[in-house]
């Protein structure tokens, strides 16, 4: 008797995943920067501007902090990372930042050095960033969080939360806490891909018990 044949998973290596949609492209084969880390399948969508997302939607990054984005992460057009070199002096009569100009200015160079820094930027698994949503320095976001669109985050976000506003705040969370804590253990991102392209209906529909019950040797 044949067996059923192996599950197929998405290639993670393709630029654009979507045939005749240019506008979705996977980050991880995209990204070329040692400053950015990106896991497999998280995707950015742009009409005009995706394969420009290390320069247009990451902003001020000068390092040495990083930004580090997890597996399966949907980014909506339009979502800006904002980084820690954005940062001005503000402990003096101006936050203008002379020495940057050139010339002479540039002697005062130390003034602009040891300015606040928040470090890395951190985006969990399974997040969903919505069109426009602003993602501020040294901000760290949960596992399965969710940002409305044209959100400023300023402050960290839990897992499974959902945020939205200026500054963005938490609505509410998508699971009781016993369920984000069961959630977090099943850890479905982690999955070896062939076994998660044998449950993808669990992960996208079924409840909690469904997901446990689907995980690799069980929970």
């Amino acid at each position: 008797m044949s067996s059923a044949p192996a599950p197929f998973p998405a290639d993670p290596t393709v630029l654009h995943p979507m045939p005749g949609q240019p506008r979705v492209v996977q980050l991880k084969p995209l990204v070329t920067s040692e400053l950015i880390e990106v896991g497999d399948y998280s995707y950015y969508d742009d009409p005009e501007h995706a394969t420009e997302f290390e320069t247009r939607n990451v902003l001020y990054h000068y390092g040495p902090e990083r930004l580090v984005i997890g597996k399966f992460c949907a980014l909506a057009t339009g979502v800006r990372f904002i980084m820690n070199g954005s940062n001005h002096r503000m402990d003096g009569p101006s936050t203008f930042p002379f020495p940057t100009l050139g010339g002479s200015w540039t002697d005062h160079f130390d003034l602009l050095t040891n300015l606040p820094n928040r470090g890395d930027t951190v985006i969990g698994n399974d997040v969903w960033i919505g069109y426009e949503a602003v993602i501020m320095p040294g901000v760290r976001i949960g596992h399965g969080a969710i940002i409305s669109a044209r959100s400023v985050v300023v402050s960290d976000v839990p897992d499974y939360g959902i945020v939205g506003g200026n500054p963005a705040r938490l609505i509410r969370t998508r699971y009781e806490e016993a369920d984000i804590a069961r959630l977090l253990a099943v850890a479905w991102w982690d999955w070896p891909a062939e076994h998660l392209t044998r449950h993808i209906r669990s992960v996208m529909s079924g409840t909690v018990a469904e997901l446990e019950a689907a995980a690799p040797g069980g929970v």
